[in-house]
Order: structure tokens, then C-alpha cells, then sequence
């Protein structure tokens, strides 16, 4: 028999909601626990980049924001399933805490968790609570929350921890900024899962419509999505821009660190990588979300005077291409946005939660 506590992650399919699961998972592992991930088919995509230590379970889960009607009407039953088989694996290897990152395939777990009575947390990335997360704000023992401050529920007392990030951008925490100049300059463009396209219509021509001095010393790492990916290589190879195009890049934090300037969506965790390596961005938050909760997320750099905030709606050609010139012509400013970056960065926030999960890993017996 095991005697090492059990953790079990639940997250839901988009890196958002994976990177600080996995963040969790090293230190949780180092700490001496066992780690299982729940999630579903498309979470399974991030799972290269966790431990080999953690138990990947796939389950059962859906959502209502993609599919036909047909396939909307399946949820209930997908998800229900999902719950019944989360139960009965909980009550043969009944865990320590249970966390859920948000995202539908963090129903299951959480459900299970609450009818099992086990002791149970979520962490909200964003500066707004997802549905799942606002679903469970009240039937969890604690919240904790990425971005501060973050409206909750009535009666719902929330812990401001940050968002954990992976070892790899905690290895490039606060790492040495090299300004913009006369020699090769980087700029990383990064789009999330979603809505990358129009970084992929906008970014390139305001590339190719800098100064020339800026770009004959230009090296640019694009991430865009697949179908997007041949026509951004080919324009930026005929402007004769260097350029590397990908439709997901595994080395971001080392990206990032050697970048002078990132464009990006302000997803929570690409958020936080920019302000715990320190660098300038310019943020384009994602127009379609609900809660429009990456302006919220962007909201402590641009305070900083870290980032430049750019509504969707506002995005052309000629207003990015302004933005960008201006950062990589002053070498100054540039230093100070990145400094203002680290200014509101929380490296310690994997530790705040390992802190949460320990104390009420406490209800079950467990000691340190």
C-alpha cells in the first residue's frame, strides 16, 4: 500500500488552465507526494511537458461552447459520466486534496471530490472566475486566485497566490534584459490556443512596415496556428524577414528571455511568464472572451507601465507597427518596462499554493 498523500489536479484543455497544474505537480512531487492529472482528450495535449511521475487519467467531459446541437445536448450525459467514474476511481485511491484548475474536465473531479467529502480547492488564472470555477466558488474549501483582484461571490474569501509558473520560466526568472540597439534584436509573438489569427493577419505586415534599421537587425519567432502557419512563413520570407514559425513553441520561457520585446494575447499564463522573466509587451486581449477577462489579466503590467494594452478592436497595422517602433528605439523605456514587469510578478506563487494544499491536506490527518 502507498502511503505517500495524493494529490489529484483537475484541468481543462488549454494551457491557461495546464501550465500552473503542472507547475503544482513539480513542487507537490519534490514534496514527496503522489500527483494525478484529470483531464480530457484535449488537455492531453500539454502533458509532454509534465513529470513522468504524475498519473495521467483521461475522462469523460465536454463543453457547450463547441459542437452542433446535437452534440450540446450530450454534455449533460458526457459530463455526468465523467463525475460517476471520477467517484468510483476516488473511492479506491481516495486522495489527500483535490485542485481544480478550471474548465469543464475539472467537473468531474470536483464533483467527486464534493460528494466524497475530500478537501478541495480551485485556482482561478484569470482576473474573472470561469464558469466552471464561479459553479464551484462556494463549494469549495478555499480560492485562490492568479490576478488580483479577482470579483468573487458573496461570502467567498479568496487567497491572492498568483499564477504558478513552470520550473523552466522560474530558471529565466528576472533574467538580464539586453535593450534594443544596433545589433540582432528579438521579438516573440505568441497568440494562446485561441484567437491567433489576427496576430497572424496583423503582426507580420507591421513587421515588414518598421524602419529598416530596425529591421535588418530583426529575428522573429512567430507562434501560429497550423492552417495560418504556411502564408505567415512565406510573407515573412518575402519581405526577407528572418523569421521562425511554429504552431507551438516548447522552449517559450528561453524565447522570452533572450526576446527584447513580446507581443501577445493576455492569457493569465502568458501573463505571468512575461512579468516573472521581465520583459516589455505589447497585449492584445482576446476580443471574443465573455468576461473579456484578459483585460483584466493585462490590467497590473500596464499599470506597471510594462505593457502597452491594445483593444482588439483598435489593432490595425499602422497602430502596432507606432508601438513597436517606439519600444525598440528606446532603449531606456524598454529597460524600465521590463523592470516594471518584475515589479508585479509573483515567482513565489507555486509556493503560496503548495502552502494552501498542505493546510488542508491538515483536515485528513496528513502531517508535513
Amino acid at each position: 500500500m502507498n502511503n505517500k498523500p495524493l494529490l489529484v489536479m483537475a484541468a481543462g484543455g488549454t494551457g491557461g488552465h495546464m501550465f500552473p497544474a503542472q507547475a503544482l505537480a513539480e513542487q507537490m512531487l519534490a514534496r514527496g507526494w503522489r500527483v494525478k492529472l484529470s483531464t480530457d482528450a484535449r488537455g492531453a495535449r500539454y502533458i509532454g511537458g509534465f513529470p513522468d511521475a504524475v498519473e495521467i487519467e483521461q475522462i469523460s467531459s465536454a463543453t457547450f461552447a463547441r459542437g452542433g446541437i446535437f452534440a450540446k445536448l450530450l454534455v449533460p450525459f458526457r459530463i455526468f459520466g465523467g463525475v460517476i467514474s471520477a467517484t468510483v476511481q476516488m473511492m479506491t485511491d481516495r486522495p489527500t486534496v483535490v485542485v481544480g484548475f478550471g474548465g469543464y474536465p475539472s467537473i468531474p473531479a470536483l464533483s467527486a471530490a464534493l460528494l466524497l467529502r475530500r478537501p478541495r480547492m480551485i485556482h482561478e488564472q484569470n482576473g474573472v472566475l470561469g464558469r466552471v470555477n464561479q459553479l464551484f466558488a462556494k463549494r469549495v474549501d478555499a480560492v485562490a486566485c492568479g490576478t488580483w483582484p479577482t470579483k468573487m461571490p458573496a461570502g467567498v474569501r479568496a487567497f491572492h497566490t498568483g499564477n504558478p509558473v513552470r520550473g523552466a520560466v522560474l530558471d529565466r526568472a528576472e533574467a538580464p534584459y539586453i535593450p534594443p540597439g544596433d545589433y540582432p534584436i528579438s521579438l516573440l509573438v505568441i497568440g494562446g490556443s485561441q484567437g491567433a489569427r489576427i496576430l497572424s493577419d496583423i503582426v507580420p505586415e507591421a513587421i515588414a512596415s518598421l524602419p529598416g534599421d530596425i529591421l535588418g537587425n530583426l529575428r522573429v519567432s512567430h507562434q501560429a496556428r497550423d492552417e495560418d502557419g504556411e502564408r505567415v512563413t512565406q510573407f515573412y520570407a518575402n519581405q526577407g524577414i528572418s523569421a521562425d514559425v511554429q504552431p507551438f513553441f516548447t522552449d517559450v520561457p528561453s524565447r522570452m528571455a533572450d526576446a527584447q520585446l513580446v507581443i501577445s494575447r493576455a492569457g493569465a499564463s502568458s501573463v505571468a511568464d512575461i512579468s516573472v522573466i521581465g520583459r516589455p509587451s505589447i497585449l492584445i486581449p482576446l476580443a471574443s472572451a465573455i468576461r473579456d477577462e484578459q483585460t483584466a489579466n493585462a490590467r497590473a503590467l500596464v499599470d506597471a507601465q510594462a505593457a502597452v494594452l491594445i483593444p482588439e478592436s483598435k489593432l490595425t497595422v499602422e497602430t502596432l507597427a507606432e508601438n513597436i517602433t517606439a519600444i525598440l528605439t528606446q532603449g531606456k523605456a524598454a529597460v524600465a518596462m521590463a523592470h516594471g514587469a518584475v515589479s508585479v510578478s509573483k515567482p513565489d506563487a507555486t509556493g503560496a499554493l503548495v502552502d494552501i494544499v498542505e493546510e488542508l491536506a491538515q483536515k485528513t490527518g496528513y502531517e508535513k
